[in-house]
């Protein structure tokens, strides 16, 4: 059965897929092989914020407790802040602010997460965190300048609800943070976005006291924001994790959740961000770097927008030292892109959805269907993962609008259009299935990195197709675990009439 496209768009197609992008923790800017893949995804992708952790942890070196004429003083420093910040802004990037971990000098206790230890506990001195809040985002003012800054949303904390992340996981106690750096951050300026609580899946019962919270104390609240992933228990190995997942369709039902929790709060119609999402929650499942990964998420990046005003994929790049250094090229990592700027099929799918027009002409189970003001038509397919088959085919209909000048050419010239193909599956556009059959080296000759480097661009295949009453057919077989992007160009042909591809050697015909 063939889908018959229609001509006139049903919709827009929302950036939400786009508007935010994570970072692991933001001191990972300082490194050289991070700026280059911000620079790459920049190219290719196009951003437009970026969260990372760590902002006030202690290798930002932001909260400084010196001794002076007999009693402690506070230095607020901006060193690295300032570096990270420059670079974001250098490659078109914004940063979406995460207010946390705390300074160690300024903790209550001696709780930490992650390898490099960020501290989970509440700040032993309430109005010293909020000195801290103000005289970070009053710098910023004074070094970006209000017109830019004012534009960068600030989150409270990060995850809450999950002891390892929050002491205890005390629910009070993070009400009482929310509350003291909101107003702060307002203080400052009340043109300011805040918001949170930046909830990890699962925490449902946290919204109700959320919101009767900030409703009956009248704390700002410009937005909420949670967190989506779709994987099952973890099951170990030696730098590694094994994972299930569930369909595709639990991360766009986790996006909608809080929505469903908020209806009838005074936070109902906020603007609603997932600060994170991803297949897998563990920095070191395969999956992550494989075209299965692209290939689930593609119907997520397709239809997200519909539910959310933004959604982060976690994370940019393999450059992430959550669980500690990687120990090999290919560790399961986040990324989008792993260490050496190689490409992940998922970073294609990305890329091939910046290719996509505005105005949206299908959006079905296996394809999105998209037009440039230009009259390019653009088709993003994917092969489903949970259907359970190695093979798919979708069959298409697409309008084609030939350009006015093309209408009042010869009428007896054939009316074609160009396509072009790009496809990343199991077999092309996958450096990780290349790095698999050269035996997982951990650390990559130079002649190796070339050829994985290689073997991650996508493969791009192209023919002419005929136009006939305004429409091309199209029959796309899509490969194991396949993100394809079609790209449908009207033709106006400029060939003289003294040319005859018959008389080169070896040619065909058209």
């Amino acid at each position: 059965m063939r889908t018959v496209v229609p001509q006139s768009p049903i919709g827009a197609l929302s950036p939400a897929w786009r508007r935010c992008i994570g970072t692991g923790r933001m001191n990972l800017s300082l490194r050289q092989g991070y700026g280059e893949a911000l620079a790459v995804a920049q190219r290719d992708i196009g951003f437009e914020l970026v969260r990372g952790h760590g902002m006030f942890s202690d290798d930002m070196g932001i909260y400084r407790e010196f001794e002076w004429e007999g009693r402690t003083q506070v230095r607020h420093a901006f060193l690295y802040l300032d570096q990270v910040i420059d670079a974001y802004l250098a490659v078109g990037l914004r940063p979406f602010l995460e207010l946390g971990f705390m300074p160690s000098a300024l903790a209550s206790g001696d709780q930490t997460v992650f390898w490099w230890r960020g501290n989970v506990t509440p700040p032993r001195s309430y109005p010293e965190w909020q000195r801290l809040v103000t005289a970070t985002l009053r710098h910023l003012i004074d070094r970006y300048g209000a017109q830019e800054v004012l534009t960068w949303p600030i989150e409270v904390w990060n995850e809450p609800n999950l002891s390892i992340f929050w002491q205890g996981a005390d629910q009070d106690e993070y009400l009482r943070l929310y509350e003291a750096t909101a107003r702060a951050v307002k203080d400052v300026d009340a043109a300011f976005q805040v918001g949170g609580p930046a909830l990890s899946p699962g925490a449902d019962e946290w919204w109700a006291p959320f919101a009767e919270y900030v409703a009956a104390r009248d704390v700002p609240v410009d937005f909420v924001s949670w967190h989506a992933y779709s994987s099952g228990p973890a099951q170990h190995v030696p730098f590694g994790t094994y994972q299930d997942l569930a369909a595709p369709q639990v991360l766009l039902d986790q996006f909608g959740a809080a929505r469903q929790h908020l209806r009838g709060t005074a936070l109902a119609d906020l603007p609603v961000h997932i600060t994170e999402f991803n297949s897998s929650y563990r920095p070191d499942n395969p999956v992550h770097d494989t075209a299965y990964n692209a290939a689930y998420l593609a119907p997520v990046l397709a239809g997200g927008g519909g539910t959310v005003d933004s959604f982060a994929y976690w994370t940019l790049s393999d450059v992430f030292e959550e669980e500690g250094v990687p120990t090999s090229i290919f560790h399961g990592g986040f990324g989008l892109l792993a260490h050496r700027q190689i490409k992940k099929p998922t970073f294609h799918l990305y890329a091939f959805m910046a290719r996509m027009g505005d105005q949206v002409l299908a959006n079905g189970a296996d394809h999105l269907v998209t037009r440039h003001a230009d009259g390019r038509v653009t088709v993003l397919a994917w092969n489903p993962v949970d259907g359970g088959t190695e093979r798919h085919q979708l069959r298409l209909s697409l309008p084609v609008v030939l350009p006015a000048r093309v209408e009042a050419a010869d009428r007896d010239r054939r009316r074609t259009a160009f396509l072009v193909r790009s496809s990343v599956d199991d077999e092309v556009g996958n450096a990780w299935a290349a790095w698999r059959e050269m035996g997982r080296p951990g650390a990559p000759s130079s002649r190796q990195l070339d050829v994985l480097h290689a073997c991650a661009e996508p493969q791009v295949r192209h023919q002419h197709l005929d136009v006939v009453e305004g429409r091309v057919e199209l029959d796309i077989n899509l490969s194991g675990h396949e993100v394809t992007l079609l790209e449908v160009l009207p033709v106006q042909d400029e060939t003289p009439q003294w040319t005859d591809d018959t008389r080169i050697l070896g040619s065909r015909p058209l």
